[in-house]
């Protein structure tokens, strides 16, 4: 039986995910929009959609901005999964996903199988440290999700669902206009 969440070895890879020079990658959250996971690993190439069983998705991760950013959580129900996007990312891009993604304060790493179709692989994720389940989204943070989601053709069901979350409007006006532009 395969780990759920078994730890990344530092430099950040094992047996089962590391492909040459590249690495998987199972974006759930805000990377799953292509231009934002681009600007952070300009190498990220799509491979297609992907599904993580057992896990759930939830907004509780604490923000560097104190509000909610996403997390998945395993479950063990059969009938519980999160979509998502499976990239290829060079490996020398790893360490600046890392710091990205605040390795160590923000989440930690680990590698969870995933199905791409009928395959199943170990991918490289994400999974929240500190949470707070009474954490909701900035609106900008949220459409970054639904319209990676949408860009992805995740499974309608699904985009409703997010498009669904109760989000607040980011009262930082510049911050909201320069993350706005990106979508």
């Amino acid at each position: 039986m395969v780990p759920v969440c078994r730890p990344a070895i530092r430099p950040g890879l094992n047996k089962y995910m590391s492909y040459g020079n590249a690495f998987l990658y199972f974006a759930y959250g805000s990377n799953l929009m292509s231009a934002r996971l681009k600007a952070r690993t300009p190498s990220a190439r799509p491979l297609g959609r992907a599904v993580l069983p057992r896990f759930e998705l939830r907004w509780h991760k604490v923000g560097a901005d104190s509000t909610g950013k996403c997390d998945v959580v395993f479950t063990d129900r059969p009938g519980d999964f999160v979509h998502g996007v499976a990239y290829m990312i060079r490996r020398a891009e790893l360490k600046h996903l890392d710091r990205v993604e605040e390795l160590g304060t923000g989440y930690y790493a680990c590698n969870v199988p995933i199905r791409i179709g009928t395959r199943r692989q170990l991918a490289r994720t994400y999974r929240a440290i500190p949470t707070d389940p009474d954490l909701k989204p900035l609106d900008w943070y949220k459409r970054f999700v639904v319209h990676g989601a949408r860009e992805h053709g995740l499974p309608e069901q699904y985009v409703a669902r997010l498009a669904r979350t109760s989000a607040i409007t980011d009262t930082d006006n510049s911050r909201r206009m320069r993350n706005l532009r990106i979508v």
